[in-house]
């Protein structure tokens, strides 16, 4: 396909931080931008299942929010057990004084970035692919603009650039930007859960309950199962041509370091394994060990990856392009969202989220630059793009804090407590919360910081 040669926005990524992006530009009266992502066609992996309140309350905005509702199922509530009792509730209505949305919306990303792909269809925005970029250097007749080579030879040039190609991202790589975790001196000593194995699956036993969303802990690990809404399956069979009639379940587990690194692809065996070990008795494919005195077994992998649990900032979340060896920017400015700006663990599922809600959030700030510039010098429209970046990267630390916190609880590894108290942390731990779980108030401050609405 044959791209412009030309335009004011060029967004790199069309995942769905990338269309947020593209329809945040339209909401906002602009609509002189460019879509191009290296993929044929859309990400069909599932990944993030969840949309928060905050970030419900950004698409909104777009015009996004009711049908993406309309295509999930509501959670009212998670539970979090140990692999054979209660540990603590955590009902979702505690937000209806603060949202339109007291709840978690359980979606998968692929259809996430579905519903935000037919919007942008629907309003003629069209996503160029495949393209990958290659490279990218200052135009040679005007500093504020840039060159952005792709790999088929054709160049866009451009005043504007928005990263949302990932965490691999190769203009965050181009444009020389560092990317590590803000406190990389302390790795994973903190947690047991460097890495995940998660994989939407089904059952062969139809009386399982459909709606519950529930982390189960255990001994140096965490065990999550969530009942994925019927559309999937509609939307899986249009797109597959593969009807799937059985419940789909997103499962993840944290995978053991000292047993090797999680399959690329983990097998039905291998997440069945993972379930007998760490999940909840009543998932067991042990009849002599599950309370029903039935055997519970996974039926079909739909989908299973592998996930590390690290987290990533880049240095920056704004620059502009230096002229060959010159330390002063110029060239287009280069602005990364989502996971070309953060990484972190999936665990309160806050990666997509965020995301989401920089792409949403930078539109209505990109096209105020973009106005103010039309009479002042570039350098002093800047403070624009530069305050709202700082406050975005301050947002993505405090979510990697916190996403590090949830990981230290749930991945807490087991030491005895002290030498003159004959129990473990472990068991010191799940006392702590079965109590604290007894808190209203403390109960409604864990889903208010998972719901964003703190750090939208």
């Amino acid at each position: 396909m044959s791209l412009p040669r030309n335009t004011t926005v060029l967004i790199v990524g069309a995942g769905p931080t990338g269309l947020a992006s593209a329809l945040s530009l339209f909401h906002h009266g602009f609509k002189d931008f460019v879509v191009v992502d290296a993929l044929v066609k859309g990400d069909n992996s599932s990944r993030a299942i969840v949309v928060h309140a905050a970030t419900l309350e950004a698409l909104d905005v777009i015009g996004c929010g009711d049908e993406l509702v309309s295509k999930g199922t509501k959670l009212t509530r998670m539970d979090f057990d140990t692999r054979t009792g209660m540990l603590a509730r955590l009902p979702f209505d505690t937000l209806k004084p603060y949202t339109r949305h007291p709840y978690g919306l359980v979606i998968p990303q692929t259809f996430t970035e579905h519903v935000l792909g037919q919007k942008a269809a629907s309003l003629g925005v069209t996503v160029h692919r495949p393209h990958r970029v290659v490279g990218m250097k200052v135009n040679a007749d005007d500093t504020n603009l840039a060159d952005i080579r792709f790999e088929d030879g054709q160049v866009i040039t451009t005043r504007y650039v928005i990263a949302a190609d990932g965490a691999r991202s190769t203009i965050r790589t181009i444009a020389g930007i560092g990317f590590a975790d803000p406190k990389s001196d302390r790795g994973h000593e903190f947690t047991t859960l460097a890495q995940l194995a998660p994989a939407d699956v089904t059952f062969n036993n139809l009386e399982l309950n459909n709606s519950t969303f529930r982390g189960v802990m255990s001994k140096n690990n965490f065990f999550l199962c969530a009942s994925l809404p019927s559309t999937y399956n509609e939307y899986l069979a249009r797109e597959t041509g593969k009807p799937c009639e059985d419940r789909i379940f997103r499962i993840a587990c944290g995978a053991p370091v000292e047993e090797g690194p999680v399959p690329h692809a983990p097998s039905k065996a291998y997440i069945q394994n993972l379930i007998d070990r760490f999940g909840p008795l009543d998932l067991s494919s042990d009849p002599s060990v599950n309370p029903s005195g039935k055997s519970v077994c996974v039926k079909e992998i739909i989908w299973s990856s592998r996930v590390r649990t690290h987290s990533a900032i880049a240095d920056t979340f704004f620059t502009r392009l230096s002229l060959n060896d010159s330390s002063k920017p110029e060239g287009a400015a280069i602005l990364f969202v989502g996971d070309a700006a953060h990484i972190h663990s999936p665990v309160g599922g806050q990666g997509m989220n965020l995301g989401l809600r920089d792409a949403v959030f930078l539109g209505e700030v990109l096209v105020k630059h973009i106005k103010v510039t039309e009479s002042i010098p570039v350098s002093e429209a800047d403070h624009i793009l530069t305050t709202f970046v700082s406050e975005r990267r301050t947002r993505a630390l405090e979510v990697i804090g916190f996403t590090k916190k949830l990981l230290s609880v749930g991945g807490m590894k087991e030491t005895n407590f002290a030498w003159w108290l004959p129990i473990t942390n472990v068991t010191l731990r799940d006392w702590v919360l079965w109590i604290l779980g007894k808190v209203y108030y403390l109960r409604r401050q864990v889903v208010w910081n998972m719901s964003g609405l703190g750090r939208r």
